[in-house]
């Protein structure tokens, strides 16, 4: 991802004014979710759907992300081999482990060959979002130099392990320290999970002073009213980061 990539926002992959759309909001990335928010029935015609909208619609000012199935699934490889030749910037990998990044490296590297695209030219964000993954976060994110990022994904982690999500994310503070040092020493970018209330802007501004205190890079968004305010948090922070350095 870019340096100090502030926003990503979410959007789902099967529907067409939101995929047409996001660009207004000016996130720094989009993430275009083929996974979650896809029923069974509406996952092939969505990876569809997205690979057109790669093709054609206006992505010039933004990264796209794609946020593949679990590659446990009948889905996950389908979304990579259907996607990639349109080249997004990365693919998002969703219960991530080492093995998978490093398929999925090789896979790409053979698709990026056949198209005649630069080396590595598509990225990889592994989502950590069960113990599993927390617990291996380091191994997952030096898995392959295509790794430029990764992104905590709360909501299902504190499910795997049995906990009940808060605004105030007292529950989550091992698994954001841990997720932030690790991808800081590997000199990736870091994004922090969500807020999920998307009518309490003071709670966002909040949880997304945190995350930036806690050394995350950036904050998903799944609402584009949240965008700005995460832009500028990481803004102010950015500005204030600079300042000392004038005098030295």
């Amino acid at each position: 991802m870019q340096k100090n990539a502030r926003s990503m926002y979410f959007v789902s992959g099967n529907e067409p004014k939101m995929l047409q759309n996001a660009p207004v909001f000016d996130p720094d990335s989009i993430v275009i979710d083929l996974a979650r928010r896809v029923p069974a029935t509406e996952k092939d015609s969505a990876r569809i759907l997205v690979k057109e909208a790669l093709r054609f619609l206006d992505y010039s000012n933004v990264e796209v992300i794609v946020r593949i199935n679990p590659l446990s699934s009948e889905y996950g490889l389908k979304d990579v081999k259907t996607i990639a030749p349109v080249k997004p910037y990365a693919f998002m990998i969703p219960k991530a482990r080492a093995e998978d990044i490093q398929a999925l490296a090789n896979l790409l590297s053979e698709i990026e060959k056949a198209q005649g695209f630069e080396e590595e030219s598509i990225k990889l964000i592994p989502m950590i979002d069960n113990i599993v993954g927390l617990e291996s976060v380091h191994s997952t994110i030096n898995a392959s130099s295509r790794v430029t990022a990764a992104f905590l994904n709360a909501e299902d982690l504190a499910a795997d392990y049995g906990s009940k999500r808060t605004k105030e994310g007292d529950e989550i503070l091992y698994a954001r320290s841990k997720v932030s040092m690790a991808c800081r020493a590997a000199g990736i970018e870091v994004i922090d999970t969500p807020y999920m209330d998307i009518n309490d802007s003071e709670g966002l501004e909040m949880d997304t002073e945190k995350a930036n205190l806690l050394g995350f890079t950036g904050k998903a968004a799944i609402d584009g009213r949240q965008v700005e305010t995460i832009n500028i948090v990481f803004d102010a922070s950015l500005k204030q980061a600079a300042f000392p350095q004038t005098y030295i």
